[in-house]
């Protein structure tokens, strides 16, 4: 009998799983063992997706609206986010640059498919959200990360792209804020750095997908910067719709007809049902809840930061936006995985080590999510108070 295996492909040999995955797997075994777990190390609110959102997805079900949708997403629901942008930014788009996609997820792989070729390099701040670089790992291009540190915020400048570029980069890609650190971009910034890459050939991709999440000082996407940068946002973070699975892409006119044949290929459309639900986003009502969470998460951010800081956490920086502390643990070890399964054990409290992030000092820092509740914070902090080294 043959027993030998068709062959895995090379590439999944780059692509690395979620090291956070077994933090969560382990606390999950702990609670049903009956031990009290406290979640800081999942980036997803805790929340529920506001009323208005999900009354219009029973809506869409009730009336049999579940038919596919138009490859690059319901057109209403296309003009209603150009609609956001020019409320809420002042930025006037056509909706024939938008796509609706499955998740922001679904929205970088896009952009990645139509821009990079195999071999082509994506520039890239590390750390960073991890499926960046397995997604350009994945279409067969190549990350060139770049170290970043608190000096400048934990992201890419102008003058750290001109200094890492090569012949070979196609793709700049910023995260405002971003994941893990919280940090965003300034405005000046993201407007060199197009100026860079269109000067040079290249095309900037900006994550926004925590932009409704920035709590101090005016900001603009960078769309307001210039019509050739591709943006990814999404519907899970500040409208709360994770497990719906929804984002959406801006590109540039001439991308269109390239994104349109993509989307038909890999995916065909994006939820039809989720689509109509997220045209409820948008609405007074909904914002109304939104702006009052984005309120809590500011204050739970606010205490968190603080009590680290007391504890021996090194955050020299209080982020700007989305939900994550990024904290050096230099102090107690130099090993985050080994320190992040050590806190778990001992004190219940699971949070997400350094290296899921990136190579560079990541055994020096882990993230702390504040997506649970006040109480739930400051009983974590008393746990860790009891057990880390004074």
């Amino acid at each position: 009998m043959n027993t030998s295996h068709p062959r895995i492909a090379a590439r999944m040999a780059d692509i690395a799983p979620f090291h956070v995955m077994d933090i969560l797997a382990r606390a999950r075994q702990m609670e049903a063992q009956g031990r009290s777990i406290i979640h800081l190390e999942i980036g997803e609110p805790d929340f529920p997706t506001p009323h208005p959102i999900v009354e219009a997805g029973i809506a869409a079900l009730e009336q049999g609206n579940l038919y596919y949708s138009p490859p690059l997403g319901l057109p209403q629901l296309r003009s209603a986010i150009a609609d956001f942008y020019a409320q809420h930014y002042g930025v006037q788009l056509s909706p024939q640059r938008v796509v609706v996609t499955p998740g922001a997820s679904g929205a970088l792989l896009l952009a990645l498919g139509v821009l990079a070729d195999p071999g082509d390099s994506v520039l890239l701040a590390d750390p960073g959200y991890p499926c960046n670089r397995h997604f350009a790992r994945f279409i067969e291009a190549r990350t060139l990360a770049v170290p970043v540190d608190a000096d400048t915020g934990y992201q890419l400048t102008p003058k750290l792209v001109e200094r890492y570029w090569t012949p070979e980069v196609k793709v700049v890609l910023l995260a405002s804020p971003s994941n893990p650190t919280g940090t965003v971009v300034p405005d000046a910034d993201v407007r060199a750095i197009a100026a860079i890459c269109a000067a040079r050939g290249a095309t900037l991709i900006v994550d926004e997908i925590y932009h409704g999440l920035i709590y101090e000082g005016g900001y603009h996407t960078a769309l307001a910067h210039s019509d050739q940068v591709f943006v990814v946002n999404s519907f899970s973070k500040y409208f709360q719709m994770t497990g719906w699975r929804l984002g959406w892409l801006v590109a540039p006119e001439w991308a269109m007809e390239a994104l349109d044949r993509l989307v038909q290929n890999l995916y065909l459309a994006a939820s039809t049902p989720a689509q109509y639900a997220a045209l409820a986003a948008f609405t007074p009502a909904t914002l109304t809840i939104l702006e009052a969470r984005k309120t809590e998460l500011k204050i739970r951010r606010d205490y968190l930061a603080s009590a680290l800081r007391d504890l021996g956490f090194d955050l020299p920086d209080l982020p700007q936006g989305a939900f994550y502390l990024y904290a050096g643990c230099g102090r107690f070890s130099q090993d985050s995985f080994a320190f992040a399964a050590q806190i778990l054990e001992q004190t219940g409290v699971a949070i997400t080590p350094g290296v899921d992030f990136g190579t560079y000092q990541a055994q020096r820092f882990v993230r702390f999510a504040y997506t649970t509740s006040l109480p739930n914070l400051q009983e974590a902090v008393r746990r860790l108070r009891e057990y880390l080294p004074s």
